[in-house]
């Protein structure tokens, strides 16, 4: 209760500096130390000719030993997403809360690269890998993201044990400049939630613009029409399922929203069912 109390007062005293429509990014300071990063997400779509847990099976199996090895690696993890997943944003007025179902991202390959020079290495990887993706994908979108606009905050010690998670994608609002949308993500929503003392981790990326030729593996689908674009993600971390519920249908994220809805078109929080690390601190973990 003593933690809610504190939030709460923290997002009071944001918002004495910035009114809900206000369209310039407010920078928020916060003790909460961070670390930058070079980083992707490989959202994914498994295959629906197949149970969609045989191919998360197949994901989380030989095809993940295949990424793990490449050297390049400082961190790699595998993000599955619940089945059934309607978004756990509250709703906001104006902006797409409710998940799509068809199609709903099954999963995410959390990349995290050790330096620029790392995407030249793993070619042997690499190709194994992309001939390993028709067994278990039907589609695949890259996002990067620059170690400027990637970071990971110290919420809590690496030994806290977190036992739910959540992603949440963010959709660019028609009007609002790139260069406020990362402003707002990057000075203003993720230390707010820094601020707040409720997770155990927190992890932001705003992306850089989408190019299909990033990523053109073969046998699998690459398209990702405009509209359905992401530009920013977190990574939330919670002691337990209910710690994620109760901050997800807060009277402090309610509040929050309000600023969300400026420079937001959609707000899409999938539930993470499991989180699984194959690379830590460069190093592989052999499962």
């Amino acid at each position: 209760m003593k933690e809610i109390s504190l939030a709460f007062l923290s997002i009071v005293s944001f918002f004495k500096g910035a009114s809900a429509q206000n369209t310039n990014a407010v920078k928020v300071a916060t003790k909460v130390k961070s670390e930058k990063h070079l980083s992707s997400s490989v959202l994914l779509w498994m295959l629906t000719d197949k149970p969609r847990q045989s191919s998360m099976n197949h994901w989380k199996g030989s095809h993940a030993q295949i990424i793990a090895s490449n050297p390049g690696l400082w961190q790699y993890r595998q993000i599955h997403f619940a089945e059934n997943n309607p978004g756990l944003w509250q709703p906001i007025k104006g902006v797409e809360t409710t998940i799509p179902q068809n199609p709903k991202v099954d999963g995410v390959a959390d990349v995290t690269l050790k330096s620029f020079f790392s995407a030249l290495q793993g070619k042997k990887q690499h190709k194994l890998a992309f001939a390993d993706e028709i067994n278990f994908l039907k589609r695949s979108i890259l996002y990067v993201a620059y170690p400027k606009k990637s970071q990971w905050y110290n919420a809590a010690g690496d030994d806290t044990k977190i036992e739910a998670r959540s992603m949440v994608f963010f959709r660019q609002k028609e009007g609002v400049s790139d260069r406020d949308f990362q402003n707002f993500i990057n000075n203003e929503l993720t230390p707010t939630l820094a601020n707040m003392g409720l997770l155990k981790e927190l992890r932001n990326k705003v992306y850089n613009p989408w190019k299909k030729k990033q990523w053109l593996t073969p046998n699998v689908l690459h398209d990702n029409d405009k509209a359905d674009q992401f530009q920013a993600s977190l990574i939330l971390g919670f002691a337990n399922k209910s710690e994620m519920e109760k901050f997800f249908n807060s009277e402090e994220i309610k509040k929050l929203s309000e600023r969300i809805a400026v420079f937001c078109s959609a707000v899409h929080a999938y539930e993470i069912a499991e989180t699984i690390t194959f690379v830590k601190d460069g190093k592989h973990i052999k499962m």
